[in-house]
């Protein structure tokens, strides 16, 4: 099927008063989950897409980001392997630091690379005027203006360090977190943790199955390493919501 504006919403979210509520716990503790938020066969869609796509391991260098595709770290030996990891555990015990699997979903639509697909279908209705809609409703805020997108997979091992997702001038007033793991349990990592300033954990979210995560721009937060005894990979589409188009 394909993720149209009539079937990408949970119908009962489109209802007033559920977009108050949930507006007013956004406003007042800087972050929001809200399970159910698309229809069932919109979000079983993307996760059978999810599984097929041409993932690259990102992580991040000295001198900034690296994007690798999946065959070229399978053709690394071990060893190589091993000295590559390593290396992004050492910059991850001091520095900012990610490991996990990415497809930038924007950046491929608007080159023209991949047109036909359900994340392509989601990614222009988020910036329809429809979707721009339904999130200034959801989070009070009338800037609004262009949602990116990428979908990642965190596979055993995959993590993301503490961070704000505060960049000067790419005007990002919210990051949003939909999930699309069927089924996760806290004991295989992978929690969206809230940290204070003193870095203690305030609040984490387990993975949910089509649950949408929103949290205000600039707020500490990270994702837990996934355990080794995972069953399965956690699977999502993330992105910011901006002022404006880049």
């Amino acid at each position: 099927m394909s993720v149209t504006a009539s079937a990408m919403i949970a119908n009962d979210l489109l209802d007033e008063r559920m977009l108050t509520q949930a507006r007013g716990v956004l406003t007042k503790t800087g972050r929001l989950h809200l399970p159910g938020v698309l229809q069932p066969l919109a979000a079983q869609a993307l996760l059978q897409e999810s599984e097929t796509l041409d993932w690259r391991l990102v992580f991040q260098g000295k001198q900034g980001g690296y994007d690798l595709k999946s065959t070229d770290v399978a053709a690394l030996d071990v060893s190589k392997r091993h000295q590559l990891l390593g290396l992004i555990h050492t910059q991850a015990a001091n520095e900012f630091q990610y490991l996990f699997d990415s497809f930038r979903v924007s950046d491929e639509v608007d080159a023209g690379r991949y047109v036909n697909g359900q994340m392509a279908d989601l990614y222009r209705w988020l910036n329809s005027e429809a979707g721009l809609q339904f999130l200034r409703k959801l989070t009070g805020d009338e800037r609004c203006a262009y949602v990116d997108a990428q979908a990642t997979r965190y596979r055993p091992g995959h993590f993301l360090t503490q961070h704000d997702d505060h960049a000067e001038g790419k005007d990002r007033l919210f990051a949003y977190v939909l999930n699309l793991t069927p089924q996760w349990i806290a004991d295989w990592g992978g929690l969206l943790m809230f940290l204070t300033d003193d870095g203690h954990v305030a609040e984490a979210y387990t993975p949910r199955w089509n649950a949408l995560n929103i949290l205000k721009v600039p707020q500490p937060h990270a994702v837990s390493v996934v355990a080794p005894f995972a069953r399965g990979a956690r699977h999502s589409i993330t992105g910011w919501i901006r002022s404006r188009r880049p």
